[in-house]
């Protein structure tokens, strides 16, 4: 038992298996047959908001689990209000995105106020948390703009910056991951 609660409360985990996560739902969006057909934009665009929903949707239940997990355990340090403010804020608009997602296989520009809003919600709430998550926020702002954004040459651009910033983001997970040490430690806080 104390194994499984060291593991549910390790934030150092949470962020490499909510990227796995969601490159294995961008797979299963991306692979559909029936989905071959439509256009790229309205592809793209789907695929890079349930990359980050499902990231940050699933870090939130994370964090939503081990709150409630040292609540039970006697351990937690803080106001549970407050944690779970930080997490319900965080898993309501992703879980929602997640959501969205088949809406915007239709059409994006129909959908398009809806996927603005909930990007911007995420990456407010995400930038309100402190800038150490300006890298977690920055898919929201590849989101927004790529929807924005009515040049093709331009969209590629952002669609390769998205890629380039997810994939530091989940090396960087896999090098916390390894490193074995809590989130202060990595950072030398502690």
């Amino acid at each position: 038992m104390a194994t499984v609660v060291a593991l549910i409360v390790d934030e150092g985990k949470w962020l490499t298996l909510s990227m796995g996560l969601a490159m294995l739902a961008v797979a299963v969006l991306l692979t559909g047959r029936a989905r071959r057909r439509l256009p790229m934009r309205c592809r793209l665009g789907a695929a890079m908001n349930l990359f980050f929903g499902v990231t940050i949707g699933s870090m939130a239940f994370g964090h939503l689990l081990a709150v409630t997990t040292k609540l039970f355990v006697g351990t937690l340090d803080g106001s549970l209000l407050k944690f779970y403010a930080i997490g319900a804020a965080l898993a309501v608009p992703a879980w929602w995105l997640i959501a969205h997602t088949p809406a915007l296989l239709a059409s994006d520009d129909e959908h398009g106020p809806m996927t603005l809003r909930l990007n911007a919600w995420l990456g407010l709430t995400l930038l309100a948390l402190g800038l150490p998550n300006l890298p977690l926020a920055l898919p929201a702002i590849f989101n927004i703009a790529y929807h924005l954004q009515p040049r093709r040459a331009v969209r590629w651009a952002i669609v390769s910056l998205a890629v380039v910033v997810n994939v530091g983001l989940f090396i960087g997970s896999l090098v916390f991951l390894a490193s074995g040490q809590s989130f202060e430690q990595f950072r030398g806080i502690d």
